[in-house]
């Protein structure tokens, strides 16, 4: 389908911050006809009602804006069909839409996903990706389809992460990317040039959503496991651990970031405190780089050492015990 227009008319449909620099990049070339969006939720101290991130972009530059919890109520459809877009750009938006929203939305609707799909469906690639150990990963744009993340890859961008990269350094970078994608995309739309590649679903695999659950790591893994894990679940949920000293004192402490010690010999348990912050693990050991105290800030290895020298004295340990299932 070739649209003759050189600016066509795009619905956004979204949520998180992560859409938005793609988001301000299709507004800026094209006609944005509104966003669609997640409700408003309970947020702050005061639990006051607050606008998604893209709800709060797109209410800046004068854009209608739609809250729905479903956006495949029939009410809800017609509206979007009147818009008459020419595509719809859905990014981080939080609901499936129905074949039969996709069917009345006439034009051509198209995801970015934060992986190299097929790898990594679901509600949290990013994190998947840094905890597997991924050393790359990107941007996929896919056309909507009944299967979630399932549908033709449009086009891909691909990005290689770092060692002691955080997820959310990851989910900045990959973010910033997008939008050279997303646009170019959409001009291969406008000009009929699409050449769509089938996704191979035996290739699929998942990324769930994450919860507080997910707070722990298993230092009786090799060392390069255990620093992915914990840098994966940065910024959150984080990794959640009890720092005991000799005599059986207890601290609560967050692990924010880590650098594998894979050739590191040692003679200890996995979790014990080897000198400095390295901690052993089942094979090498692990560097603690960030860290972070209840109510705190988070704070760097030489700030932690300088104000907890005796946490690293011979007899302390990291515990940490993955959360029984509910």
């Amino acid at each position: 389908m070739a649209l003759s227009e050189e600016r066509i008319r795009v619905l956004l449909m979204g949520s998180g911050a992560f859409g938005v620099p793609s988001f301000a990049a299709v507004h800026d070339r094209h006609e944005v006809v509104g966003l669609v969006t997640q409700p408003s939720r309970p947020a702050g101290r005061r639990r006051l009602p607050t606008p998604t991130p893209a709800a709060t972009w797109a209410s800046e530059h004068g854009l209608a804006v739609w809250e729905t919890d479903n956006v495949n109520d029939p009410a809800m459809i017609d509206q979007l069909q009147a818009l008459t877009p020419d595509v719809a750009l859905v990014i981080a938006f939080g609901q499936k839409l129905s074949d039969l929203c996709l069917d009345r939305l006439g034009g051509m609707a198209i995801n970015l996903h934060a992986s190299l799909l097929p790898a990594f469906r679901g509600a949290a690639p990013v994190q998947w990706a840094v905890i597997t150990g991924q050393a790359a990963t990107g941007n996929s744009v896919i056309a909507l389809a009944s299967t979630m993340d399932a549908g033709d890859i449009l086009g891909v961008q691909m990005v290689d992460i770092a060692p002691t990269e955080t997820a959310g350094e990851l989910h900045d970078r990959l973010s910033a990317m997008a939008p050279s994608l997303v646009l170019d995309v959409i001009q291969r739309i406008r000009a009929g040039t699409l050449e769509p590649i089938k996704q191979r679903p035996e290739k699929a695999t998942r990324a769930p959503k994450l919860s507080r659950r997910d707070a722990w790591v298993d230092f009786a893994r090799p060392a390069r496991d255990v620093a992915a894990r914990i840098n994966g679940l940065n910024p959150w949920p984080g990794v959640s651990v009890n720092w005991i000293g000799p005599e059986g004192e207890s601290n609560p402490v967050m692990l924010r970031r880590a650098r594998p010690l894979e050739e590191m010999d040692h003679s200890s348990v996995p979790g014990q405190v080897l000198d400095g912050l390295r901690i052993a693990c089942g094979a090498g050991a692990i560097e603690l780089l960030e860290l972070q105290l209840p109510g705190k800030r988070l704070i760097d290895a030489r700030s932690f050492l300088a104000g907890h020298q005796d946490w690293t004295k011979p007899g302390h340990r990291l515990e940490c015990s993955k959360p029984e299932a509910e």
